[in-house]
């Protein structure tokens, strides 16, 4: 018999027996329903994870240099806390010495950031978080303004009392107005907004847009960091990501002299590169696609024990077409492929259901909940394949019988 020819006559079975046919694809189309829907909430939490959330706050091919970790995803020990607040804190002259040991064409910025309560005269207190920066930092951001201009050279070195703000901040400190060249109220001092910044999203339903830049220099960073010459981090970003690893051995030089390091002693400090800021979720990324993956196949065993049992009863009730199709000359391996591509079709069948069902349950996630989804075009390609082994293993039984039916015995079979 030949394949197309076995797949044809399973399909015809199905059609004719439709009811049959679904409730055995039944077992094998919930399984891989929920392989699809676990592993796309998986690889969406990862994508939202890499390009949306760690994307947003560590810029490409770039690190920060910090006394302790800016992200932290899970739970840290309280030992390492305390190993973290026992360290030094990056000073304003640790910035020069950096810069000067990176290689050329590298960018820079130096910043602090704290939540700060802000207001106008058109508005109530707003809590902000406000960052004061010196360097290229909206150059490593790509951050552009939508109104308005960015700071100056001068006012960057002078510490002019200028701020650039997000545009949510906007609208709720100007309703109605344009906020260029109107005063917000930062600890008690007056600034003036030079520019509205481009909108940088949000995570988990959190704006990213509730933001305000101000030079460095300016008074806001005595509110920032209540220690004197202290710095919450610098940022450094090389030109391509092979240039990376240079360049944070470059800085780890630098800081590690500075602190007096000796060779057998820990850094006392944290160059994070989104790597780093990602090891402990990519950790838990294996683990919960391996769960995404052993769960539904609970399913897919079910499934498979129904097709095989739907499989003994039709060897059963077709005993006599087997008989008739052994005395037409039909040989053993015949019958075994006719009933095995069966099994399989069957079986394949509920998984393009599973997967049809569990990319509609991935994209309803998605567009009624803030959890990211993502359908992996691999996980598709697992469903068919697990789809048509479970029906290659439930059908071998079933088929050998089958084959190994007397043609005899079996036309006397009514």
């Amino acid at each position: 018999m030949l394949f197309w020819e076995a797949i044809r006559l399973a399909l015809d079975t199905i059609r004719v027996q439709k009811l049959k046919s679904f409730f055995t694809a039944l077992g094998v189309c919930i399984g891989v329903m929920f392989l699809i829907t676990v592993v796309s909430i998986v690889d969406g939490m990862g994508r939202y994870m890499e390009d949306e959330l760690v994307g947003k706050l560590i810029a490409l091919n770039s690190f920060e240099l910090r006394h302790r970790p800016n992200i932290n995803i899970g739970d840290v020990d309280r030992s390492v806390w305390m190993e973290y607040n026992r360290r030094p804190r990056i000073l304003e002259s640790d910035v020069p010495p950096v810069v000067e040991a990176l290689p050329q064409d590298t960018y820079w910025a130096m910043y602090s950031n704290d939540r700060v309560n802000v207001e106008s005269a058109f508005s109530k207190p707003r809590s902000a978080d406000v960052t004061a920066i010196d360097g290229q930092y909206f150059e490593i951001k790509k951050l552009g303004v939508t109104d308005g201009r960015r700071f100056s050279p001068y006012e960057l070195t002078a510490g002019s009392s200028v701020v650039v703000i997000g545009p949510d901040l906007a609208k709720r400190l100007f309703p109605g107005l344009d906020p260029v060249d109107r005063q917000v109220k930062l600890g008690g001092k007056m600034y003036t907004v030079i520019g509205v910044g481009e909108s940088l999203g949000s995570a988990f339903g959190m704006s990213f847009d509730n933001y305000i830049y101000a030079p460095f220099r300016s008074p806001v960073h005595r509110i920032l960091n209540r220690q004197p010459h202290v710095i919450d981090g610098v940022m450094v970003q090389v030109q391509t990501a092979e240039a990376l690893p240079d360049a944070m051995e470059r800085v780890r030089a630098v800081m590690r002299a500075r602190h007096q390091l000796r060779p057998a002693q820990k850094d006392n400090f944290t160059l994070e590169t989104s790597d780093t800021a990602l090891e402990f979720w990519n950790k838990i990324k294996s683990y919960l696609i391996l769960a995404g993956i052993a769960l539904p196949a609970i399913g897919l065993v079910v499934g498979a024990i129904v097709i095989m049992n739907i499989m003994l009863v039709a060897v059963a009730e077709r005993t006599h077409e087997i008989g008739i199709r052994k005395a037409l000359g039909a040989k053993r391996r015949d019958i075994l492929m006719q009933f095995l591509i069966e099994a399989s079709t069957l079986a394949t069948f509920g998984a393009a259901m599973g997967i049809a069902l569990g990319a509609g349950a991935a994209a309803l996630i998605r567009a009624t909940t803030p959890m990211p989804t993502y359908v992996a075009p691999w996980s598709i390609a697992v469903g068919v394949l697990v789809g048509a082994t479970v029906g290659i293993i439930s059908g071998v039984y079933p088929a050998s019988r089958a084959s190994l039916l007397d043609p005899v015995a079996a036309l006397r079979q009514e």
